[in-house]
């Protein structure tokens, strides 16, 4: 159940950006996930514990909060300007920038299967990305520009993802979080004054969506670390991986997107890529000792 809740939340966002959109700008959706999420987190954590626990001594708190609002203000503009299911480029571009950082600055050896992994999800992207557009008009065009806000979201999600792992063995998963997006409501507090922007009437429909994308930012990812605890590793991996092809579902249910056969087989080639490279070289003998990087949500 955990898993299923984390995996079809992480697959809706596309679609609830789309429409809280509708009613107010990039910058404010990227504020109010932060500040909804830390409301429904800090609820579940009163309840849990009786306490809120926040920390701000941490360098890697200040880069991995600095890393989540990167991450969801370009998201969040990419999403608003082009489809609902865009952001489905943000896990494997994120997972090729965990790759560099761990070849360039952790000095780590990257195996075959890391290799193969890797370009099989840089096939993807490129396959999305191009969509079957003439090449002559490939780049310099509105897509393209949307690609970058997408890459630009990736390297600020490979920063959290980094800043998490580093905290991971100080501190408890509910503390980190909550620290986290209180200091990424703060840095995404301070635009608003200059950019924002009401885009249509107050409606129930984008107020509802603006709800559930705090509730997601809140809430997946404690969702997602108690099913690891309950589930093998690579079916949590293949699971959550489930999410980009559900979010190409929704938009095209929802929003009517158009969907090609690029997308599709962009999004089935990057999600083989991580699959391969989440699943154990062998099967653990205890379960907590398997290795990889998993999907972090949105």
């Amino acid at each position: 159940m955990f898993l299923l809740l984390a995996t079809l939340s992480w697959s809706f966002v596309g679609v609830l950006v789309k429409i809280a959109s509708s009613m107010v700008d990039s910058s404010t959706i990227t504020f109010l996930r932060f500040a909804l999420g830390v409301v429904f987190l800090g609820i579940f954590l009163l309840i849990r514990s009786g306490k809120l626990p926040v920390r701000f001594d941490l360098k890697w708190i200040w880069i991995g909060a600095a890393g989540k609002g990167c991450n969801y203000f370009f998201e969040n503009l990419g999403l608003s300007i082009g489809y609902s299911y865009g952001n489905i480029l943000v896990v494997p571009i994120q997972t090729i920038v965990l790759l560099l950082i761990s070849i360039l600055w952790f000095k780590e050896r990257l195996t075959p299967r890391g290799w193969t992994a890797a370009a099989l999800c840089i096939a993807g992207v490129l396959c999305i990305s191009w969509n079957g557009r003439p090449l002559s008009g490939l780049f310099g065009d509105s897509a393209s520009f949307i690609t970058l806000l997408f890459i630009i979201s990736a390297v600020g999600s490979a920063f959290h993802v980094l800043g998490q792992k580093m905290l991971t063995s100080r501190m408890d998963s509910g503390e980190m979080n909550l620290s986290m997006f209180v200091l990424s409501s703060v840095f995404m507090a301070a635009p608003l004054p200059f950019q924002f922007e009401m885009t249509g009437e107050p409606a129930i429909g984008p107020i509802a969506a603006l709800l559930a994308l705090g509730l997601i930012t809140g809430l997946s990812f404690y969702w997602f670390s108690q099913a690891l605890r309950l589930v093998s590793f690579p079916i949590a991996i293949i699971v959550s991986n489930t999410s980009v092809l559900f979010g190409i579902l929704w938009s095209w249910v929802i929003r009517h997107d158009p969907i090609t056969v690029y997308l599709i087989a962009g999004a089935l080639v990057f999600a083989i890529g991580m699959v391969i490279l989440n699943w154990p070289a062998r099967q653990p003998a205890v379960r907590s000792s398997a290795k990889g990087v998993a999907p972090t949500g949105t």
